[in-house]
């Protein structure tokens, strides 16, 4: 894996025997999860079904940010659930329920799977404010008007996970100025409730009503998700310098160990001219809009996912998502002409798509060994069993597809196949017309066949 923490390549070792302790940033449940907020959802099921091809149980923990995630850089602004509420005319709660079973659709239409135990941060406010009360015992902390801040410049090597120059970095521009803080890295822990503005969600804490920072939430719910068995965390690279930064160094300066020991990040989706895809930039599209809208299968999308690296930027178009469903359309076909009977799993194919996927999840690589696989002299039976054991880690529904073709039509485009083979293009074009009065279109692309129902 490449592990952000050492910017290398690490082998994984797991903390305890055969178990991965896994954490992934959730969602925060203001508004429709976008495709680019699913590409890091699709990198991190990518991830879970290659360790538990690997043999691993893992325990996959995700929080719901449904309170303290605010609309600026650094803990300024305002609550995104709170604004949403105020723009909908609608109760925050009500909001933060409705997009979250929004965000759980878009997940099981793409094939990925639920995580273990899901943490919700309204419903942790009491493990959050004990984190606080440690650091503040241990002197981490200090108040200003507006809530209780992390002093960063207590915490040594704050900047090991982002590598960002610390003196180099200033407040201004993009980041909002706080003249309260001390530091420009500083970040709110606990916020307080504005006297002047009725909050829907709001806590009693030691220090007044309010409620947690958006950082401090992951930080406590990891840990009770996952004790002492914190092997990775996951999100997209926009959390690097931020996020996951902070995360670090309050749970580190609180508990006087390691938080976790592998780090991986995800690369944004890019639209309109190599510019990211996000809700901050007003240019995103949702799971629905951009597939169902168009009677595409969502799978199409993890498709093409799975042909860019996770690690390099995505370019996302029409033209892009096309030739990704038809290029899904094809290995649909190709499975098909298998028929059902499975044989065995070819050890040869599996142990080259391990080592792909097992290479910081080389899916590219990994969709490179399938084709092989398909193309080989393989019995149609051993190329079905192992296409459908890879499938365990691709998720893109090969059991399902591999029943439309009767057996007398497969029969047919096996021997029209064969007549290719032996380059006996008479039998082969008599073959073509036969499947074609029986209702079947073939198209042939770079040495291979499709079959079609007409």
């Amino acid at each position: 894996m490449f592990n952000t923490l050492s910017r290398n390549k690490e082998e994984f070792i797991s903390i305890k025997k055969d178990r991965v302790g896994l954490y992934t940033c959730g969602p925060t449940v203001y508004n429709y999860a976008h495709i680019g907020n699913l590409r890091t959802y699709l990198f991190e099921d990518l991830l879970k079904r290659t360790l538990i091809y690997n043999g691993y149980k893992v325990r996959h923990i995700m929080n719901i940010t449904d309170v303290g995630h605010l609309t600026g850089d650094r803990d300024m602004g305002l609550d995104k659930l709170e604004e949403e509420a105020k723009k909908e005319g609608k109760d925050a709660w009500e909001i933060s329920k409705f997009y979250e079973q929004s965000f759980w659709q878009d997940l099981e239409k793409l094939n990925i799977l639920p995580p273990t135990k899901v943490y919700h941060a309204t419903k942790t406010i009491k493990e959050q404010i004990e984190l606080v009360e440690t650091l503040e015992k241990k002197g981490y902390t200090y108040k200003t008007d507006d809530g209780i801040y992390f002093d960063s410049s207590k915490f040594p090597n704050y900047n090991k996970l982002s590598h960002q120059d610390l003196d180099a970095l200033k407040e201004g521009a993009r980041i909002e100025k706080n003249e309260a803080k001390k530091n420009p890295t500083d970040f709110a822990l606990w916020k307080f409730s504005r006297p002047e503005d009725k909050r829907q969600m709001e806590w009693e804490s030691p220090w007044g009503t309010g409620f947690p920072g958006w950082h401090i939430e992951c930080s406590a719910m990891s840990f009770l998700g996952l004790g002492q068995g914190r092997d990775i965390h996951c999100g997209g690279i926009d959390h690097i310098d931020v996020h996951h930064t902070n995360e670090i160094a309050q749970f580190e300066a609180a508990k006087d160990e390691k938080f976790f020991n592998y780090w991986l990040h995800g690369a944004f989706l890019n639209i309109a001219g190599g510019k990211r895809m996000g809700k901050s930039e007003n240019n995103f599209l949702t799971l629905n809009r951009a597939f169902q809208e168009r009677n595409i299968n969502p799978l199409v999308y993890r498709f093409a996912v799975l042909q860019t690296h996770y690690r390099k930027p995505m370019e996302y178009n029409e033209e892009i998502v096309d030739n990704a469903k038809l290029a899904l359309d094809a290995l649909y076909n190709r499975l098909r002409a298998l028929g059902k009977e499975k044989g065995e799993i070819n050890q040869i194919f599996r142990d080259e798509f391990l080592s792909a996927i097992n290479d910081d999840l080389n899916f590219p690589e990994g969709l490179a060994i399938l084709n092989n696989l398909l193309k080989s002299n393989l019995s149609v039976a051993d190329k079905l069993a192992t296409a459908l054991d890879f499938d365990k880690v691709l998720g893109l529904d090969f059991n399902k597809v591999n029943q439309a073709i009767p057996k007398d039509i497969r029969k047919l485009f096996l021997e029209r196949e064969k007549a290719r083979e032996a380059k006996d293009w008479a039998k082969s074009d008599s073959l073509r017309k036969e499947l074609e009065n029986k209702g079947y279109r073939l198209e042939d692309n770079f040495g291979n066949s499709n079959i079609y129902k007409i």
